[in-house]
């Protein structure tokens, strides 16, 4: 029998090449076994009181005053609004050469998502739902992105629901935490045309209060 001895200096260096293979292993993991992978260029969100107004960060008002007309007379009335997010995706290949070639993409590379969850948590760790943050959740889409092409889709990413529940539903009317500061790691997940699961996870700061009303 022969016994082989490594050096410590070639030890290291075998270990950082096999510590760079498991690397590389559980990113292909994350992103699916299909050729190709799920890129979302763009992650934005707009308040359910001014639903056109997407933007990079969200500010989540747990209530709104709206303006209502009883008996001739306008009041203002509580109401409770959803907020949307949208997501843009676009899909690129792990190896283009050994796939497709030159060509780019094909019809059977193009990923259908189907469905999204929503986590949301706290820089300062405290991240128990329905103490410091709100419940997550999982809801259901339905978009294709083409290959060479993107695709948009719009979703829930607070849920009337959240804002009904602790800690939310205690910020009203100014009670409870003044601001709660979150991040929304949004994880879309589909497959592509072969059958091959993909996932992408996306990341947008959402800050809730009970802010000012629009007129």
């Amino acid at each position: 029998m022969t016994t082989v001895f490594i050096r410590p200096a070639a030890g290291a260096t075998l270990l950082a090449i096999i510590g760079l293979v498991l690397t590389s292993c559980g990113e292909v993991a994350r992103t699916g076994r299909g050729p190709a992978f799920l890129i979302i260029d763009r992650l934005e969100a707009s308040s359910g009181a001014q639903p056109d107004a997407f933007g990079s960060i969200l500010f989540s008002d747990v209530q709104t005053l709206v303006d209502t007309t009883v008996n001739g007379q306008t009041i203002r009335v509580p109401t409770v609004f959803s907020d949307s997010g949208r997501a843009t995706f676009r899909l690129a290949l792990k190896n283009p050469g050994s796939v497709t070639g030159p060509l780019g993409p094909t019809t059977l590379n193009e990923i259908t998502v189907t469905r999204y969850r929503v986590r949301f948590s706290r820089a300062d760790g405290r991240n128990t739902p329905g103490v410091d943050v709100p419940f997550g959740f999982d809801g259901a889409v339905t978009v294709t992105v083409p290959a060479g092409g993107s695709a948009t889709v719009g979703f829930d990413i607070v849920r009337h629901t959240n804002k009904e529940e602790p800690p939310l539903s205690n910020m009203r009317f100014s009670g409870g935490a003044n601001i709660i500061s979150t991040i929304a790691e949004v994880t879309f997940y589909g497959r592509d045309q072969v059958g091959n699961e993909v996932m992408a996870t996306g990341n947008i700061t959402v800050n809730f209060g009970d802010f000012g009303d629009p007129r």
